[in-house]
């Protein structure tokens, strides 16, 4: 193709279509300003994901490197995950205290820096100390993910809009060991860490310049449509330093938890617990004072609860699908990393459809909308897993993984705005960062336990077997099916809580908008 062909009829094709791509997503997240916000924050999201499972995509190429084995390999991602887990807790202190934007911004630079320093690594040592580096500063995402989705997105809408940010994980995770795997296998392993970095500088650089940092309460929400982000500095200003405080009230009221949720829980009369309702300053509130507070929320214990076992179901299954497949389908290596991307796409399609759901049935009346379509998912995912492990048909199994797949991440985007509902605005942050660190630290232990639950039963598998390498992936694969079908115990259970949780989730939602209220009444008095 000569270049005057290309000018003149390809590149203005292209450009064409790309153009037409973009005014069909900016239609579809609601105009200029929400997209660029749901873009940044998808990619904050996508970056930790794929930076995290980076490990497992060159762990080939790292064995025989650094004279390690599959024990060394677990340990990275263990520990890396658990520091990640407890510096969600300081972080999440920050996340309230500070600009969020300009923290997310260097997080995200230092996260690039950890991965350049594992490309230089010369031990398992060196590295390991890269790796809790890494784990370390992308504990920074949750928590400021979640406080600036609250302030830039309505309750009512914040199902919807997690979804979309959360597909960004999903999709993170899949590029990020393709793009790995591929590197590390054609220029070796220190170049794949490398490339991994050129990513972190960038959208350090594009969150610094093109995200403001919105404003706290509700004054920087994004309406549909709206083509610009109301920065902080130039967010309106509460009535009360000017003493009218009729105008204070009406501010108040269309902040960040009026919206329709509030507007059906005032109408059916739900009465808040006293008992849990924040009496003092949330701002100065302790960090014990905090993790207290978000346990004896009843329905933050019980998402907690719930993701944490969902978390640690797919952390296993994430980490043993590709040998499973192999073994029980009997498939090859690309054609069952291929079965995994297919299997990715139902979780994306999970996700975006959960959150929809979600919030059209609270327009409908639903209060209780979002943790009953969580926990629908999460038992609807245990029903369908039971009988594509057991088949051993890929094809018949196939469409049932789909599913599972769907239904096992069709839980996070409700539950995620479900979080914010629950929590006064001023301790989003800090109420996260306790909230990730729990779930995380389970989540770390599912790979381990799924492998030695797996290992028992292992020998069993050796009569299918030969002692060929084929043999010994057919074992593993009989013994991982045996963990598997015994942990849908757990995931099941997950659903049965989050739907007994129901009944209390309206309560918590009126006590945590009387905290918030009782708040606005402190600040007007002082002013």
């Amino acid at each position: 193709m000569n270049a005057a062909l290309w000018r003149e009829r390809v590149g203005p094709w292209l450009n064409r279509r790309a153009q037409q791509n973009v005014d069909r997503l900016t239609e579809y997240l609601g105009g200029p300003a929400r997209r660029r916000v749901v873009v940044l924050l998808g990619l904050v999201l996508a970056l930790n994901s794929a930076d995290t499972s980076a490990i497992g995509a060159v762990s080939a190429q790292l064995e025989p490197a650094l004279g390690i084995g599959t024990a060394q390999i677990g340990l990275l991602v263990t520990v890396s995950s658990l520091v990640g887990a407890l510096a969600a807790l300081p972080f999440g202190i920050l996340t309230d205290k500070t600009r969020r934007v300009r923290l997310l911004s260097l997080s995200i630079a230092l996260w690039g820096a950890a991965e350049v320093a594992s490309a230089f690594a010369t031990s398992f040592g060196m590295l390991l100390v890269t790796r809790l580096a890494l784990g370390a500063v992308t504990g920074t995402a949750a928590p400021a993910v979640a406080s600036l989705t609250g302030d830039y997105f309505p309750a009512a809408e914040r199902g919807r809009i997690y979804g979309y940010i959360i597909t960004g994980e999903i999709v993170g995770a899949g590029v990020g060991i393709g793009l790995a795997s591929l590197v590390s296998g054609a220029l070796g392993w220190r170049v794949a860490f490398a490339v991994l970095a050129l990513p972190s500088i960038a959208l350090a650089w594009a969150l610094w310049r093109n995200l403001p940092e919105p404003a706290r309460g509700g004054q920087s929400r994004l309406a549909p449509g709206a083509t610009e982000i109301v920065a902080e500095a130039d967010a309106p200003r509460t009535a009360s330093a000017a003493g009218d405080l009729d105008g204070q009230a009406r501010s108040r009221e269309q902040g960040h938890r009026d919206d329709l949720l509030l507007r059906q829980l005032r109408e059916r009369g739900v009465e808040p617990n006293e008992d849990i309702v924040v009496t003092t300053d949330p701002g100065a509130m302790t960090t014990w004072q905090v993790v207290r507070y978000v346990l004896r929320v009843r329905t933050n214990l019980v998402i907690i609860a719930a993701t944490s076992l969902g978390y640690f179901f797919l952390a296993g299954m994430r980490t043993f699908v590709v040998l499973f497949a192999r073994g029980h389908f009997d498939v090859g290596q690309g054609a069952a990393t291929l079965l995994l991307a297919v299997i990715g796409a139902g979780a994306v399609l999970g996700l975006l459809v959960s959150g929809r759901a979600a919030d059209r049935l609270i327009a409908r009346g639903r209060i209780s909308a979002r943790v009953v379509v969580a926990g629908a998912s999460y038992l609807i995912a245990a029903i369908v897993l039971f009988p594509a492990l057991l088949l051993s048909s890929v094809v018949l199994s196939l469409p049932l993984l789909i599913l599972a797949a769907a239904a096992i991440a069709a839980p996070n985007p409700p539950l995620d705005a479900a979080q914010l509902d629950v929590v006064p605005a001023q301790l989003w942050g800090r109420a996260q960062g306790v909230r990730t660190a729990l779930r995380n630290a389970l989540e770390a232990l599912g790979p381990l336990l799924f492998g030695l639950v797996a290992g028992l039963f292992v020998s069993g598998g050796t009569k299918l077997g030969s002692s060929s390498s084929e043999g010994v992936i057919l074992a593993q694969a009989h013994g991982l099916r045996i963990a598997f079908l015994l942990m849908l115990a757990p995931l099941a259970g997950a659903g049965v809580l989050l739907i007994w949780q129901r009944r209390h989730y309206a309560v918590d939602v009126a006590s945590a908008d009387l905290s918030e209220r009782r708040h606005g009444d402190r600040v007007a008095g002082a002013a």
